[in-house]
């Protein structure tokens, strides 16, 4: 039954794409093409208005074209469908569970009901790395529309590829496989010795660079290798702008301080990663960058005024939207200016149904932030409301049965219409099917490092490793080092072990004497530190 399903959604995958004129989407390679509902053939790129000053708080900047580095674009507008659409026809043989397990984006730990919530969505708890029949049958009974793998379900690269191999296969309906893998301090896979990916230094280090065609080289990177593992979503790239030192949560994830920067660059990303089949999810939607509460922990909040919001924090979803990109995902975060006063905006309508769709046009997917985050763990029903607010997909609700249930049940008491549902279960289908998920992917694993770990790549690493230096002076031409340097101090201030790494490296090239600066050091010390020095 479960063959014959899936073969059903690949013939009705053949009809869509004869009625949405869909090219070539997403295949490795290609500019990604999905149409506009006005369209017939794949739309054209458009260059980017370049900006001509800083961005002002009290200023909105209006776009005046596409970005110049446009992200995936969407599939045709999921509006009621004509009379025979195919996407439709197949939804008629889904039924209302089936239809409301396609919004749910889970832990793979959550199939396994062995575990409690608090082990399912705890970093310190062994991962589940194999699909048990136990979790088969799980699956069966609520189908999810997509999982998302974290670093505890990943441990090397055989073991992942099959995994991946068996979550596609165990389901009717194909699903979405995403990642975090931003490329920096959140990479699931590159940051795993096991994989000897590419590791990107940080979204910030390519930002420093200012080249959007780097960016775009990272993005495409980083999709050609989780296309290879078998991901087709990415949570990624991180488009808020970091205006807010004290903001440890975004730090190095976000690209720039600078919101035309920071919107080139998740831009030029984006559309790297779609080039190779993957679809990126922009976030965190309205802004987190200018935060200095983790809402993994609590609740942030954002006091600014609609025009700074414009200006700032909204320019790079703003110029995304624009663009055509296909996924946002919505932050959790207070933001009284857009009516969210005491309310986070991953379960705001005015925020999400007003602000993201109605007034900035978009019509991709909207993703919510992890719903187990405590930013939100005081509300309920949280994925009712999730979807009531205008959300797409739950992303890693603390309990799946529950949730399932407890929404098909909404459904029967009418707090929220079967027509909500399949809409935005349509929405999803266009999409699964815009990125070929109704064709069963070829993965060569063999030779996949070889691939990936190219000369280029390497190179691209180190381009975006030196642009990320500053150098705050060097009035005596002592850097770049060469032969003529025979002697180099490196003075550290505190305890920390940090500057070992910087150490090592300095000693390839000169053999470098190390001194500390302690906490309450003698007046002795301090004058034999000055003499060595």
């Amino acid at each position: 039954m479960r063959k014959k399903n899936l073969r059903r959604f690949g013939a009705v995958a053949v009809c869509l794409a004869m009625l949405l004129s869909l090219t070539a989407c997403g295949a490795p390679g290609t500019v990604s093409c999905y149409p506009k509902a006005e369209d017939t053939a794949a739309p054209q790129i458009t260059a980017t208005p370049q900006p001509t000053a800083t961005p002002q708080p009290t200023a909105t900047p209006e776009p005046e074209g596409t970005p110049e580095t446009p992200a995936a674009q969407t599939p045709t507008e999921t509006e009621v469908p004509a009379e025979g659409d195919a996407i439709e026809r197949y939804m008629q043989t889904l039924t209302l569970r089936e239809k409301v397990g396609q919004l749910f984006f889970i832990r793979p730990d959550a199939l396994d009901p062995a575990q409690t919530p608090g082990e399912i969505n705890s970093s310190e708890t062994e991962g589940v790395k194999t699909l048990t029949d136990d979790m088969r049958a799980v699956l069966a009974a609520y189908p999810v529309g997509g999982v998302a793998i974290f670093g505890k379900n990943i441990s090397d690269p055989e073991t992942l590829r099959a995994f991946t191999a068996q979550l596609r296969e165990a389901t009717t309906v194909p699903m979405f496989l995403g990642v975090d893998e931003e490329g920096g301090p959140v990479a699931r896979l590159a940051n795993n010795a096991a994989f000897g990916l590419p590791k990107f230094e940080s979204a910030a280090a390519v930002g420093a660079s200012g080249s959007a065609a780097e960016a775009e080289n990272m993005g495409r990177t980083i999709g050609a290798y989780l296309t290879d593992y078998g991901f087709t979503v990415d949570f990624a790239p991180v488009a808020d702008v970091y205006t807010n030192p004290a903001n440890t949560v975004i730090g190095s994830r976000a690209f720039s301080t600078d919101a035309y920067t920071a919107a080139a660059m998740a831009g030029a990303c984006a559309q790297g990663l779609a080039s190779q089949g993957v679809l990126p999810v922009y976030k965190h939607f309205p802004g987190h960058g200018d935060t200095d509460t983790d809402s993994h922990h609590a609740l942030p909040r954002l006091s600014f005024s609609r025009a700074r919001l414009d200006s700032a924090e909204l320019y790079p979803f703003r110029h995304a939207i624009a663009a055509g990109v296909g996924g946002i995902m919505v932050g959790h975060l207070e933001v009284p200016a857009l009516k969210g006063e005491g309310y986070p905006a991953s379960l705001s309508q005015p925020v999400i149904g007003d602000l993201l769709r109605n007034e900035l046009g978009f019509r991709g997917l909207i993703f919510t932030d992890a719903l187990a985050m405590k930013g939100v763990s005081g509300y309920t029903p949280l994925c009712l409301k999730a979807l009531q607010a205008g959300n797409d997909l739950l992303l890693v609700p603390r309990r799946l049965k529950e949730e399932v249930e407890a929404l098909t049940e909404a459904v029967k008491k009418g707090e929220i219409t079967e027509e909500t549902i399949n809409e935005k279960c349509r929405r999803v289908l266009v999409f699964k099917y815009a990125l070929g998920l109704s064709v069963k992917p070829h993965v060569r694993l063999a030779g996949l490092e070889s691939r990936i770990r190219t000369a280029q790549t390497d190179r691209l690493i180190q381009r975006l490793n030196q642009a990320a230096v500053t150098v705050l002076g060097n009035r005596t031409r002592t850097l770049p080092l060469g032969p003529a340097v025979s002697k180099v101090a490196v003075l550290e201030v505190g305890e920390s072990a940090s500057m070992a790494p910087f150490v090592d490296e300095l000693s390839g090239f000169v053999a470098p004497d190390f001194f500390r600066i302690e906490k309450n050091l003698s007046e002795v010390q301090c004058r034999q530190l000055r003499d060595s020095l």
